[in-house]
Parts: C-alpha cells; structure tokens; sequence
C-alpha cells in the first residue's frame, strides 16, 4: 500500500493494523490505537506475536490468508492486550500489494471489530427491515379497515336517529364514539406516509417543545434534566415529524415512570457523533439525541418487539407510539436504538447531518 492509502486509512471507525511480509506492524490507524491503547509509533515493527498474547488463532488466520492469497475472517477472536481484559473481536485478513522505493511487495491488512459493534449493526440491519415491512404492513391494514369503519359509524348514526326509546340511544352512542376512536388510530397509522418537509431546524427546539408539552400533561412526578451540546449545527428535517417522534419516546418514559411509582427523572442529552454509518451509509457527522428515565424499564419479554406495531407494555396502549417515531426517524436516514434495565432506560436517536452535494 502507499502512503496516500494508509493516510486514507487514518478516517475509518475500523481498526485496521498493516503487517509487513514478516509479520511485524507496519501501520495502526487511530482506531486501532484506541481499541488497543497503544501508539503506532512505539509499536511499529514490532512481532505481532509479542504485540499480543494468545495470539494462536490470529495467525493461523494470517497464515491462511497468506497461503491462499485471499481475504479470511476469524469471526471469534479473543486477544490478550498489555495485561488488560481480553478483547472479543472478528478480524478479517487480506494480503495487499505494496509499491515503494524498494519496489514491490506483500503487506497483510487486518481490520479487528468489536463483537459487540457486529451484532449492533446487524441489529441496525434487521430494525431497518422490519421498519419497512411496518410501514407497509401498516397501510394495508389502515386502508382495509378506514372503509367498512365508515359504513359502521353511517349505519349507528341513523339507527340513532329512528331509536324511540332515550335508554337506547346509549349504546348508538357507544358505537359513534368507539367509530371515531378507531378512524382516529386509523389516521395516524397512515400520517407517516407523508413525505418529509424538510428544513432547517434546531434540534434543541424540537427536544424543548416536547419538554413542554410532556410536562403540560404531568404537572406533578416528572422531573427533566437537560444536557445540550449548543455547539451543535442546525439539522435539515420536518420539523413536525422529529418532534412527534421524540414525544412519543418521552410520552412512553413519562407515563412509565407515572405508572412504577409517581415520580421520577428524565434526562435529554444531545450530541455530535463522528464517522458514523447509519442505515448502511456513512456519514461524516450525526447528531445523538439520549432520552433517559428513571423508570421500571422495559420488559425482557418486549425488548425484541418494542418497534413492532401494536406492541405495548402497558395496558391501554396502541403499541404505535415506537413504531411511528422509528417510521419517522428512518425517512430522515437515522436509526433508533435503546438500552433497558430497571431504573435506567435509554433511547438514542441518530440522525445524520448532510453535507453539500449529498442531498
């Protein structure tokens, strides 16, 4: 590899180490010096073997590599780092050709991942999926119901009309109000299908309007905690659909903690995030929202399911809330993503900044 390539290397989230033909460390990137707290100045040309203990597993992928001249990835790999705890990562070997001023030669590449960040972005993978088959799961099931509701309600509506006896009117009533109620659940299933206005917003405005409004509807027990980062660039978006998506997130924190004791703290934090890949895209920065509650948590049971539609741990609830507010993420390109134990739950929106010519 040249020199301009591994510069190129210096941006990747990846960890990437470069091995010369006699296995000793050409190269880290940044990352890999943060993964493994060490400096590629102090370790290169240093043995991979005394770069790490147990190190068997990871040449026998280098050596496989080698032999085959082809890409190989170790996908469990524990690697004892300057007497720290093991490390748990996949690595992915491919030899490299390289031209200097001593002319050609092989160099092996390795990229080591955490475990952890693989299962997260195959879970990114499936809630974007599953988001998708929501959303169209979500329009059929709306439009096939909004049409016989409407005969429903047309039908009560005259019958109340024709009714002689007062006492009965009761129960005409109950199927008007009981009409009204599903073709408004009906219509919000069917408002995420609006495309996006986008402009220009502050996202600290969004996160303040839906305080407001949370703390409008409890008064009392609900205590906010904020924690902006003002530095923070304007973030191009529709406006409306990014706050209905953070209230139904608070709305849910609210009324979890309401519902496990009365009284409780929800904390909004805002970040900028760097190098990030959201929604199989990378972008250079997105900005991080964190709702956290002090509430029960949610239910191991639930945690798979809880953007699914028609999902609720709580009784009365229309299980939409997460699914609408994921919806609306997802057309802006972000993901959501939560962390849940009792006393601690935290849900984390990402949503990317375009920059010029990206759309």
């Amino acid at each position: 590899m040249t020199p301009a390539a591994l510069s190129g290397l210096d941006l990747l989230a990846t960890a990437v180490v470069v091995l010369d033909a006699g296995l000793a460390v050409r190269y880290m990137n940044p990352a890999a010096e943060n993964l493994f707290e060490m400096s590629s100045k102090n370790v290169a040309g240093q043995p991979l073997k005394e770069l790490f203990s147990e190190t068997a597993v990871l040449q026998a992928a280098v050596e496989y590599a080698r032999t085959h001249n082809c890409s190989y990835t170790e996908h469990d790999l524990e690697l004892g780092v300057n007497g720290r705890a093991r490390l748990h990562l996949s690595c992915t070997v491919t030899p490299v050709e390289f031209s200097g001023r001593d002319g050609r030669g092989e160099q092996l590449l390795l990229e080591f991942r955490h475990i952890e960040q693989q299962l997260r972005i195959a879970r990114e993978e499936r809630m974007l999926d599953q988001s998708q088959a929501n959303r169209e799961l979500i329009r059929n099931l709306a439009h096939e119901i909004k049409n016989p509701l409407g005969g429903i309600r047309g039908a009560a509506q005259l019958l109340d009309r024709e009714l002689e006896r007062p006492a009965l009117h009761e129960y005409t009533q109950v199927i008007m109000k009981e009409a009204d109620r599903l073709q408004s659940l009906m219509d919000r299933l069917l408002t995420p299908h609006r495309l996006p206005q986008p402009g220009q917003l502050n996202l600290h405005e969004v996160l303040e309007r839906v305080r407001s409004l949370i703390l409008a509807e409890h008064p009392r027990g609900i205590v906010f905690r904020r924690d902006y980062d003002t530095s923070l660039p304007l973030l191009k978006g529709d406006k409306e659909q990014l706050i209905q998506a953070a209230l139904n997130i608070v709305r849910n924190a609210a009324q979890a903690i309401m519902g496990g004791g009365g009284t409780g703290e929800i904390l909004l934090r805002t970040r900028a995030v760097r190098q990030v890949t959201l929604a199989r895209r990378r972008y250079r920065i997105a900005l991080a929202v964190e709702i956290t509650d002090t509430g029960p948590g949610i239910p191991p049971e639930l945690q798979e399911r809880v953007f699914h539609p028609l999902v609720s741990g709580r009784e009365g609830g229309s299980g939409l809330g997460l699914t609408l507010a994921q919806t609306f993420v997802t057309q802006h390109r972000g993901i959501i993503h939560f962390e849940s134990a009792p006393g601690n739950t935290t849900f984390t929106i990402l949503l990317p900044v375009e920059e010029a010519g990206n759309g």
